[in-house]
């Protein structure tokens, strides 16, 4: 049986350069919100010597995940799941928006793929280095366990907490962090759950990379690049290699933890360029 990889938010960017880096006898299925958009990606994929398919999917939506990990399964065993549909604060949409597709689409991604993983298979639930920026002590993480159990009032506190900042952007810009902050943590989770089974979940948390999302956000995440290491804008090939890397299933022993791939910005600036 084929071993079938199965990336969100597929259709460009660092999810389409993870795709490229996966070894050449894995299916590859790229999942996104627009059918054009895929199959450029699937083309581009078949001319470097892929298989590879599309399959749109909204993942704020359970029952479009289902059909996701149905679609995936039907052509192999689903080895490796790449997660990295997300929305920024400076795209369309409000702060329930984004938490329904960074938080919740994880919560139904990792649910809805774990049914059909078996043992020695790999999810990579992708964050950013936002989920850092927040003071511990603000974030509502006794509310993250309602994801589960509870989504309307998940959602209610998370929104109610964004709402201590001022302006919209930077009550989206709130609500991004908490989401994001939430993958890392249900990443971990998910690892010590599945784990059980043999299915590994890992996070990665990228800093401002240099695709169509992250050029609509460099106006106001662009302060952290000073910050970083080599004080520039990561490249999609590089955190699409980081990505294939973490989800390659030999990489067996790095589970439960996230891994934070920002060229070094949260650090600098928390420590090493922390201003005087």
């Amino acid at each position: 049986m084929a071993n079938v990889c199965v990336i969100t938010g597929g259709g460009s960017g660092m999810g389409l350069e993870s795709a490229k880096c996966m070894p050449k006898d894995k299916i590859i299925v790229i999942s996104g919100r627009t059918m054009s958009k895929l199959e450029n990606a699937v083309n581009e994929l078949k001319a470097l010597g892929y298989e590879a398919y599309a399959k749109t999917c909204d993942t704020s939506s359970r029952e479009s995940v289902k059909e996701l990990a149905a679609f995936a399964a039907g052509l192999g065993e689903v080895k490796n799941v790449i997660n990295s549909a997300g929305v920024s604060p400076a795209m369309k949409g409000t702060q329930e928006s984004i938490l329904r597709i960074n938080a919740l689409g994880t919560v139904y991604m990792n649910e809805e793929f774990s049914k059909v993983m078996n043992a020695g298979s790999v999810i990579v639930d992708v964050s950013s280095n936002s989920a850092y920026i927040l003071p511990s002590m603000i974030i509502p993480k006794k509310a993250y366990k309602l994801a589960e159990t509870d989504e309307e009032k998940f959602l209610k506190k998370l929104i109610k907490r964004s709402n201590l900042a001022k302006g919209e952007y930077q009550r989206k810009g709130f609500a991004y962090s908490l989401s994001k902050n939430f993958v890392v943590w249900y990443a971990k989770k998910c690892a010590f759950e599945y784990g059980k089974k043999g299915i590994r979940v890992v996070s990665l948390s990228p800093g401002l990379i240099a695709t169509d999302m992250g050029n609509l956000e460099s106006k106001d995440g662009g302060m952290l690049i000073p910050f970083s290491a080599e004080e520039r804008m990561g490249k999609p090939e590089e955190l699409g290699y980081a990505l294939a890397t973490v989800a390659d299933e030999r990489n067996g022993y790095l589970a439960g933890v996230d891994v934070l791939c920002d060229g070094g910005s949260t650090n600098g600036m928390k420590e090493f360029k922390k201003k005087k």
